[in-house]
Parts: C-alpha cells; structure tokens; sequence
C-alpha cells in the first residue's frame, strides 16, 4: 500500500509547499499587477518555473485577473502562432467583451469562439501584411478581454512566427496586459536572446527578469519537513540537497518515493536508502526505482509516451505499447498515480516533466527503441490530417534517414501551406544540416529558407544565418546569388546597413547569367544608392532597362519604370508628371499593379520634400487604394506615413506625436519611418525652444538617414540640427553640420531636396564670417536648381538671398523674404511662411517699423495657433520690446471663399476618387467632420462630387 505524503505538503499548486520562491513570486505578482508588464522567467528544467506560473495564476484568479497560458513543444504541427492561439482559446468570454473589428482576423485560428468575434477581415497578399494583421487581431482580442496575463511557456522551443509575434506584442502590449515568458537559457539558439536580438524593454512598460537557480539546502530541509513532518530529520534534508543539488523537481520525486515505500519500510533508513541509491544521483534514480515498483504493462506505456514525447490520448499510447485496451487502462493509471504521466488538455497524457521522459526514454534498449518509433511511424500515418513533423521525427529517430528528408520536406510543404514560416524554418535546419542532402534538394531548401529569414522580423539574427547558408560550397552559385541578395535587401531594408549595397553588388554578378530576372531586382536597388552620385545610379537604371526591354517580363519592366520615376522626382524632372498620368491603374496583372502602387508612393513622398504638398496627397492617397488592392500592407503605412508628413507641413500639429508613434506600432523596425518621426517631432521640440530634445532627434534621424537609399532625410537633419545650433548662438557648430549636408547634395546632386538645408547653411556661413563662401554656395544651388522644378527648393533660394542682402539692402533682403512667404503659401506650409514673415520683419525694423510690425504680428498669430511657444515668444519680445506694440489676443484665421490647408486636402482626396470612409482613414478624422468639410469644399468649388476633379486647382494632374 502506498502512503500519502503528509498534509503539510499540499501546496496551493500542487503535491508540495512552495518553499524558496516567495521573494520571486512577489516580483512576478507585482509586474503583472502593473500592466503593461513583460516578465521573462529564465530557469533549467526542473527549477520551479512553471510551478511559480501556477501560483501566481491562482492567486489573479481571486482578482478576477484571467491567466491564459500556452506552451512551446518540441514537435509541434504546422499551425501559425499555435502557443499563443492555445492560450487565447482558453478565454473566458462570459463577461460578454466587446473586440474591436480588427480582432476578427483571429476567427480562422479560433474557430470555437468565431461568433464570439467580429467578421475576419480582408486578407493582405504580402505576408508582413498578415503578420500585421494577426498582431492586431491579438493586441484587440486580449485588450477586450481587460486584465489578462497571457503566458507561453518553454519558449526555447517556440517557432520564429510565434517568437516574432510575441516581440512584436511586447513592444506594444495593451495597456491591461501582462506578458509572461518561461525559457531555458542554455537550450536558446547560440548568442541568441528569448525575444531575438531586435527586442528591447519598452519604456513605460513594466518588467522583470526572473532568474530562477537552485534551492539553498535550508529551502530543501523546509521542502521535506513539509512534506514528511516529523520523519525529515537534518540527515535526510542532507542527503536530498545532495542528491538534487537544489533541483526542486528531484527531491520532490525522491520525497514522492520515500513516501510510497514508507508503508512497507517506514522512514527509520530513509537516509541510508538514498544514499545507497544507485549512481548516478539525481531524478534518474527516482525514476527508474519508481518505474521498477509498477508492472510490465505501465512500464511498457511509459516506454510508448515517452517515445512519443508530446501529449498523447490513452488510446494512441495503449495501441503503441501493445496493450489491449483494459491493460492500457490500467497500466494508465498506475502512471498517473505514481506522478509520473500527468493529464494535459483535452484528455491527452505527457510525462509530469521533461526529464522524466528523457530518463525513461534513455533506458530503453536502442532495438526496442527504433522499433517503437517505427511503430509510431505507421500509427501516425493513420490519422487524417496526418501529423507531418511527429512522422519526419519518428523517422529520423528509427534510423531512416532517407525517408526522413523526404518526410521533413513533406512536412515543408505543410507549413508553408498553412503560413507556419517557423516550423518551415525549424525543419529545413534541421535538413541543411544533413550531408546526403545534395543538388536540388539542397538548393532548393536553403533558398526557402533564405526567404523566411529575409521577411523575419529579427533581421539581425537570421542574417546569421543567411551568411552561413553563403558559405555551403554545395550550393551552385546562383542558388548564393539568391541568398546574398535576399541578405543585402534585407540589411538595407530592416538595419539600414550600407554595407548590404556591397552583397547587392556582388549578387548581381552571381544571377546575370542564370537568373537574370533577380539580377534585374539587384540592379533596381543599385540604381536607388543615391550616395554615389548619378552617373553611378543612372548606369545602374541604364543597365536594367535593358536587360527588360526585350524580356517580355510587364512585372519587371513595371519594376524598372516604378525606379526610374523615383529617380526622376529626386531630381525634379518636369517631365515626371506626364510619366505619372501614364501608369497603368486598370491592369489585372497584380504585381504590375503592385508596382504601380510602388511608383505611386515614391513619387508622393519625394513630391513633398520638392514642395508639391497638394499633388503629394493625391498620389499617396491614391497608392493607398492600390495597396489595398494588391493587399500590400507596407505600401498602405508608407502611404499613411506621408500623409501624416503633410499633415506637420500644413500645421496640423495637434497630437501628431500619437499618431506618428501609432502608426510606428505596425512596423517597428521600419528605420525610414523612425528618422522621419524623428525629424517631425524634432520640429515640433525646436518650436517651443525644446533644443535639447529636439538635438537629440535631429541627431537620431541623421544616424539613421545616413544608412537610407534616398538622401533627403539625411539633408533634413542636418537643417534642423543646424538650425538648433543657430537658436543657441553656436555658429561654428551649425557650420559644421550644415557643410557635410551640403557636401551631400553636391556629390549626389540633390539641391531640389535641399529646402531648410540652403538657408540654414547660408545662415550659418554669415554668422561665421564667410559672406564668400555663402554667396558662393548661393550661386551653385541657383544653378543645381535651374530647370528643375522645385517649389519648396526655390523658396527656400529666396530665403538665401534676402539672408545674403539683409545687412547691405534691407529692403531688397524684405522682398525676397515676402517672395518666400507668398511661396511657402502656396504649397500649404504655414509654418515656414511664418518664418519668412518673421525674416521679412527684422529687415525692416530700422527703414520701416510699421510694416516690420505687419510682419511679426502676421507671423506671431500663426506660430501661436500651432503652438509653436518659443517662435512666437520671441516674435511678441521684437513687438513689445523693439516696436512698442501691444499683441492682439490670438484669433483663428477665417479663409472666406478660398480653401482652409484641410479643405485643400479633402479636395485633392476628392479629386482622385476617395470616398468619404477613406477620407476619414487617411486624415484620421471622424465620417461627421468628413462631410462638413466636404460639403464646404464643393459649396466653395461651386460644383458636385462627380466635376471636382475637373474643377480644383489642385488636381493630381494639375501644375
């Protein structure tokens, strides 16, 4: 008869007191009850990691806190984001949450509680799109449900879709959620992190790293005395630290066999049965004794469980231990009493912990055990849909390395059906790393593994891989050119690393002759290195234009032509606009279109940096539509990205911050979108007088617009940090900076994106005493911009010259900074106006004091309505102090018959077709404020929705 452990050793979450684990329960109670909160418990097996999880979830149950946890296996199957989905279908939905729309993308992976859900949106066609899309649905779901902790154990056994979905919540989590990650350190990927190398604490954010080591031998002594009362004697504690060395999972099972054999032999030997235990110390000896004191047939069924290794039903392990179905019953139970199995979800039974199943698993006699792995082999293969990773495992396992690559490639196949890029990605590992895999099954799985890791996340660490996968002397050189093309995209694309044009470079070599299509994508990046000055990118564009003019490839050749408007908007080619009126819109190719929508948006966002801010919002609007056609997701944030720069340009100041980090939510590592954050919020911080924040983001977005394809963000930096350096009476800094910018635009010839960079250069140069070296660089930029058109860049030249006579001619210097002040006018920029009325002012203040205070009064008003704090306080001090004028009270301007900036744009969104809905999506309005202002605008126009575009003056197609 087997005794039971005594009382004291019941414990809230299981057979045994916690001992040695309340400070650490503490911690882990005290983040997760601080939401939003990211807690990583790090531990080896057997440490005490889940059994803490267990106590903390039992003490938010009395808080009405949901816990939903999910776990990590080994041999997972196929199926996209499967811990976490486990964990979200536990859900206790009772309270009647209500989900946002965008948690309905999670009814296909939550069949039970679709109709709990809203409708599952449209799918993106680009796999970053659906990505995104999962991410959201998750962020609404567990955001509806209110306080929740999710956890995912055993995460050094997670999938990299469901690693990077759990990175990508941690950096933004609901506001009432916990997130809670167990993982062992030494099973992790090597030099790898439990989130990757891309993650970093959130600020704002609660967190906790938990390390759990062993227990002390006092915490082991509690642990027996709570379970054996008084028969745990200082001896016996002794010989359990010993024997566990502080392994909590080994000396509860040493105390679980002390407790079934004390009903024959008592505890007077206990110490002297340890101790004579067979070597070596540890679980191993409890669990073989344990397993020697049950019969055949229990024996026989945890030989089959742990053969199998991941939960199994009683009916899978009785028919692979070849028992009938009574003898499999009871040879069940015993197990389970005995502590060794332990029932999982939906009926299914595992091994109570993980070294218990390599115990067992060790001690069977290598025959019996390929046997049983053959049998698992021809039992899996009966179930529908068979179980694809378990079978390649099985096979491997029985010797049948053959079969085994046939089975894993199967298993392949499977995943990447399904979208489960991480069980794809575990697998051809695991294949790679296979000497017979040779010719085009080699080549063929490096390559899909090339793709999965060039579309991950957490570029940094698979480029890692990327690089070994280059180095396999196996792979013909096309199969490298693919690879090392997909490596320098991606370290252009997610790191801004320069040094990928040098992979992209040599890629072009390897695919020329075999695969010339990938040359061509190759060649299109080179074409866009603009650092290099035009002749290298022209030869570049010249190149892959014709290796596509006679290809018949329309994709391709829309992938040349989409490149060669980017070049040509950089430059300001007046040439571009008619090219752009002729991209096809209506085709039913969809990767032409996609190319269409690329062309679209690049053209847009350099639109701006030129000054055509209103032809700008047509067509990033309009790149929006087709993103959404094409189910381009990156293409839809880009869009939204530079609306939301035209937006800060017409002075829409007002929580643009909120909206700039919102949309940064979908694409964290988008290093573009960060600098151009970067430089916007800068301005703001520039226009209250914030210099120290606001050099902090200059520089932040100058170090990452030097790694961008595309100069502009790098010269736009540069501006404000000199600019800010001006503000704070160090000229000789703001010299410095200004002239490396300069040297920049010189090299690659990118005076139409100059705007901010001219004038703040000159002005520098003045403050330095080089009046030459101003005048000179007036001179070359009039040059670099004649023929080209440049609205912003030729303002700004204005600015240059009234700066250049400002001393000498006063008057003269007025008029060319009202000529800036009409033009920043005209393109819709409020803010610079206003800096140019204020120029115009201090010209004026020794010749004409009463039109100085016409200016300064102009440009105090409108710093005032956008809050620029610090330029209208030193505008009001020139009033007050120099002029003698006492400020009007601040007053909205009124536009009267003409369009207000944000009629301006309801109408250029009109004008290419929007609805009302995508009005709202785009401006971030609400459909109300949509139709007053849309109403204005056709009342003000004087004609109806369907003339519009043939009506506003600001047309897509208009000058």
């Amino acid at each position: 008869m087997t005794r039971e452990l005594g009382d004291a050793a019941e414990g809230q979450g299981g057979r045994f007191r916690l001992v040695g684990r309340r400070r650490e329960l503490g911690q882990l109670l005290a983040a997760v009850r601080r939401p939003p909160a990211v807690v990583l418990v790090e531990g080896e097996a057997g440490v005490g990691k889940s059994r803490l999880i267990r106590e903390a979830s039992i003490e938010l149950a009395t808080e009405r806190h949901q816990v939903l946890t999910g776990s990590c296996h080994p041999l997972r199957e196929p199926f996209p984001y499967g811990p976490v989905v486990d964990a979200l279908r536990k859900a206790d939905l009772t309270g009647s949450p209500v989900f946002p729309p965008t948690a309905g993308a999670l009814a296909p992976l939550l069949p039970d509680l679709a109709d709990r859900l809203p409708a599952p949106p449209e799918e993106p066609a680009d796999a970053p799109g659906r990505r995104f899309r999962v991410l959201q649905g998750v962020r609404s779901f567990l955001t509806g449900l209110g306080p929740t902790t999710l956890v995912v154990e055993d995460l050094h056994w997670a999938d990299e879709a469901t690693r990077e979905l759990l990175l990508l919540l941690a950096r933004d989590l609901p506001p009432r959620l916990g997130l809670v990650l167990t993982y062992r350190a030494e099973d992790l990927p090597p030099g790898g992190t439990v989130l990757g190398a891309a993650y970093r604490h959130p600020p704002g954010t609660a967190g906790e790293v938990i390390r759990l080591g062993p227990l002390k031998e006092p915490e082991v002594q509690e642990l027996a005395s709570a379970a054996l009362g008084p028969y745990a004697t200082t001896a016996l504690g002794a010989a359990l630290y010993r024997r566990s060395e502080g392994l909590p999972l080994v000396a509860e099972e040493d105390l679980i066999t002390l407790a079934e054999h004390s009903g024959t032999l008592g505890y007077g030997e206990a110490v002297e049965r340890l101790q004579d235990a067979d070597a070596p110390r540890g679980l191993r000896d409890t669990v073989v004794e344990r397993l020697g004191t049950l019969s055949p047939q229990a024996n026989a069924l945890a030989e089959a469980a742990a053969v199998l290794a991941t939960p199994a039903p009683e009916e899978s392990l009785t028919a692979l231990a070849g028992l009938g179905e009574e003898q499999g019953a009871g040879a069940l139970i015993e197990l389970l009493r005995a502590s060794l199995l332990r029932e999982a979800d939906q009926g299914a039974y595992v091994f109570r912990h993980v070294l218990a199943q390599q115990v067992v698993y060790r001690t069977i006699p290598g025959p019996a055990r390929r046997r049983l792995h053959q049998r698992a082999v021809e039992a899996l293969r009966s179930r529908t849909p068979a179980p694809s990773v378990q079978i390649a495992h099985h096979t491997l396992a029985a010797g049948d390395r053959a079969g085994w690559l046939l089975c894993a490639q199967d298993a392949v196949d499977e995943a990447i059906a399904v979208r489960d890029g991480g069980t794809a990605a575990m697998l051809l590992r695991q294949m790679l790393d296979r000497p017979e895999l040779e010719g085009e099954g080699r080549s063929r799985a490096a390559l899909a593994l090339a793709g999965i890791a060039a579309s991950s996340v957490d570029f940094r660490t698979d480029a890692r891989l990327l690089r070994g996968l280059l180095g396999d002397p196996r792979l013909s050189e096309e199969v490298r050119g693919e690879i090392r093309l997909g490596l320098g995209l991606g370290m252009l694309n997610e790191n801004a690393d320069p040094a990928g044009f040098d992979e992209v470079e040599r890629a072009v070599g390897e695919l020329e002759t075999r695969r010339p299509e990938r040359a061509v994508r190759a060649m299109v990046a080179l074409a866009l290195k603009e650092s290099e000055g035009p002749a290298y990118t022209r030869a570049w564009l010249e190149r892959a234009e014709a290796m596509v003019r006679d290809s018949g490839n329309e994709a391709l050749t829309a992938a040349v032509r989409a490149t060669r408007l980017t070049l040509m908007v950089c430059q300001g080619d007046g040439l571009l606009w008619e090219s752009v009126a002729s991209l096809p819109r209506r085709t039913e190719d969809r990767e032409v279109l996609r190319q269409t929508g690329r062309a679209l948006q690049n053209v847009a966002d350099t639109a701006v940096y030129l000054g055509h801010d209103r032809r700008g919002a047509a067509l990033a609007a309009e790149a929006g539509q087709v993103a959404a056609r094409v189910g381009s997701s990156i293409s839809q944030f880009l869009s939204r990205g530079t609306l939301l720069r035209l937006d800060a340009f017409a002075g829409r100041w007002e929580g643009l911050e909120e909206r700039l980090d919102a949309l940064l939510d979908g694409y964290p590592t988008a290093v573009a979108a960060h600098a151009e954050r970067a430089l916007l919020v800068g301005t703001l911080a520039a226009s209250r007088g914030q210099y120290a924040r606001a050099e902090e983001l200059y520089e932040e977005a100058a170090k990452a617009g030097a790694g961008l394809l595309l100069v502009g963000p790098e010269m736009r930096a540069a501006a404000g940090l000199s600019n800010v350096h001006l503000a704070r009476g160090e000229a000789p800094r703001a010299r410095a900076v200004a002239e490396r910018a300069v040297a920049t635009a010189r090299r690659t010839g990118a005076w139409p994106r100059a705007a901010g960079l001219l004038s703040a250069a000159v002005e520098a140069e003045l403050a330095c005493g080089g009046r030459e070296d101003a005048e000179r660089l007036a001179g070359e930029a009039a040059r670099g911009l004649a023929g080209r058109d440049a609205p912003a860049a030729a303002a700004d030249l204005e600015t240059v010259r009234g700066l250049l006579r400002r001393e000498t001619e006063p008057d003269a210097a007025a008029r060319h900074f009202a000529d800036a002040a009409g033009r920043w006018e005209e393109i819709g920029r409020p803010y610079e106006r206003a800096r140019a009325c204020e120029r115009r002012g201090d010209a004026l203040l020794a010749t004409d004091p009463g039109a100085a205070a016409g200016s300064f009064t102009e440009a105090a008003a409108v710093f005032t309505e956008l809050g620029a704090t610090a330029d209208a306080g030193r505008c009001g001090r020139v009033l007050r102090d120099d002029l003698g004028v006492a400020r009007r009270g601040p007053g909205r301007r009124g536009y009267g018959g003409s369009l207000s900036p944000r009629e301006h744009e309801v109408a250029g969104l009109l004008a290419a077709g929007a609805t009302n809905q995508g009005i709202a999506e785009v401006l971030f309005l609400s459909p109300r404020t949509v139709e007053n202002h849309v109403a204005k605008v056709l009342r003000k126009l004087g004609t109806d929705r369907k003339r519009v575009a043939a009506t506003y003056p600001g047309r897509a197609d208009a000058g």
